[in-house]
């Protein structure tokens, strides 16, 4: 087992599931959603709008993940997962920490066994950079059988530094 933290951009991981942090519409939006729906192209949009007219009619809820084609980006799949929002009043930290069980769970699912995931929530979801990271590497700590890598890809320079500091989580027993 293999977790790495790296600096770049998502959409071009070389691995076989890229990790989008979804709107519960999966229909698109902006940041990692958006760079991941224009890159991957329309084969994604339309596997997204497929699953609303199936099972997801109300859309994904938080925490939970759900697997697209691809389409154009290096993966051959993207797992959905929409991030809670950070609330001072709310533990939502377990919402969190879902979003990274399942999408695991679901990329295992696929027979991967290298997954990319953005730091879910650290965007317009306001969630704490260094606790978000805390709470991923809190999962990657145990992977469910056949992953073999996890890449933490951030897009900047306080980003990453912030997530350097919650690295000593995957070091505890």
């Amino acid at each position: 087992m293999t977790v790495e933290l790296v600096t770049g951009d998502l959409t071009a991981a070389r691995v076989d599931v890229i990790v989008n942090a979804a709107n519960s519409s999966l229909l698109g939006g902006g940041g990692v959603d958006g760079a991941i729906h224009r890159k991957g192209g329309p084969a994604i949009l339309e596997d997204c709008r497929k699953l609303r007219a199936g099972h997801y009619g109300r859309g994904l809820a938080v925490g939970q993940a759900v697997a697209t084609t691809a389409g154009r980006l290096a993966a051959r799949w993207v797992v959905h997962t929409v991030g809670p929002v950070w609330s001072a009043t709310e533990d939502r930290a377990g919402l969190l920490r879902d979003c990274y069980r399942n999408s695991l769970e679901v990329a295992a699912g696929l027979g991967a066994s290298s997954v990319a995931f953005p730091l879910i929530s650290s965007g317009i979801y306001r969630w704490p950079k260094e606790d978000a990271a805390r709470q991923a590497f809190t999962v990657f700590r145990t992977l469910p059988p056949g992953i073999e890598l996890v890449r933490l890809v951030v897009f900047d320079a306080e980003t990453r530094e912030a997530a350097e500091k919650a690295l000593p989580v995957l070091r505890l027993p």
